[in-house]
């Protein structure tokens, strides 16, 4: 008689497949199976950190990367490094499964991670929708499937609202700002774009395609935006003083009217549950009088 496999999770072996009793696939194409939900895992991204823990999570997350510090507490998991995970600490913590966002894990280090047989879980969000998406899916990997339906549907009924609001506004011709040396904005191909439009903005440099696309002072003189927004991070993110430079062109509409602000860059750029709080924080931007309606 053979003897039967202990059941967990497993990837990348498409012949096990007939004794998962649940299949996904990542946004990679990337196939994991499972036998049952998670219940070790280990994020390498605070945007999932963020949607383990408003799922429900808490002690079944059991590594952090050191840039995951929301809610509070995620700051006293083990860490497990950042874009390039410590290997060790990932299988001393014995995951049941690893959750990991594209844009915040090298290529290397995650081939890494499929030689040792560690069954990992990658995240693309390309738009909001996305995002409210990935909670739902994170939420069936771990066996909460209705608490991330809920929160994903608070969410969405907050963004509805937004919408609502937003409908009437004419768009703001807006840049927004990511890096300032190089000068470094979004494009069409970020899920900030989005959010932009959702807020009631019209991206001056919305027209090139690749998410984050490097541009230059004097294209943005010629798009002459209305509204500047620059992203503020206690780590990361756009020096406070920064808005204060851009006054050197008092002919830029935004500058003219006073209209350079600062966005926290973890409610923008962290595609998780915050992400309607970083919409709503864009539109009060934006429109402040049709945001607190």
């Amino acid at each position: 008689m053979v003897k039967r496999r202990q059941q967990g999770i497993l990837t990348g072996m498409p012949f096990m497949a007939n004794v998962s009793d649940k299949t996904f696939t990542d946004d990679l194409g990337r196939r994991v199976y499972l036998a049952k939900p998670a219940r070790r895992v280990v994020s390498l991204a605070p945007s999932v950190t963020e949607i383990l823990f408003a799922v429900g999570l808490e002690s079944e997350v059991v590594g952090v990367t050191t840039f995951c510090d929301y809610p509070a507490q995620a700051n006293a998991k083990p860490k497990v490094g950042s874009s390039i995970p410590n290997l060790e600490a990932i299988l001393s913590l014995k995951p049941d499964l690893v959750v990991g966002n594209k844009d915040f894990i090298r290529p290397d280090a995650l081939a890494k991670l499929e030689q040792l047989k560690i069954p990992v879980f990658i995240l693309v969000p390309r738009t909001v929708e996305d995002i409210l998406g990935h909670i739902g899916t994170v939420g069936r990997l771990v066996g909460r499937d209705k608490e991330a339906r809920s929160v994903g549907q608070g969410l969405r009924e907050r963004l509805a609202e937004i919408r609502n609001r937003m409908g009437a506004v004419k768009p703001a011709r807006v840049f927004y700002v990511v890096n300032t040396d190089p000068l470094i904005s979004v494009g069409s191909g970020s899920f900030i774009h989005q959010m932009l439009e959702l807020a009631g903005g019209e991206n001056i440099v919305g027209h090139i395609m690749i998410p984050y696309p490097q541009v230059t002072l004097e294209e943005v003189i010629r798009k002459d935006p209305e509204v500047i927004i620059f992203q503020i991070c206690t780590t990361d993110g756009i020096p406070e003083i920064e808005p204060q430079r851009w006054r050197k062109w008092p002919s830029l509409a935004a500058v003219a009217h006073n209209r350079l602000h600062q966005v926290r860059a973890e409610l923008i750029n962290r595609p998780g549950p915050r992400v309607i709080e970083g919409v709503e924080a864009l539109a009060k931007a934006l429109h402040p009088r049709s945001a607190e309606a």
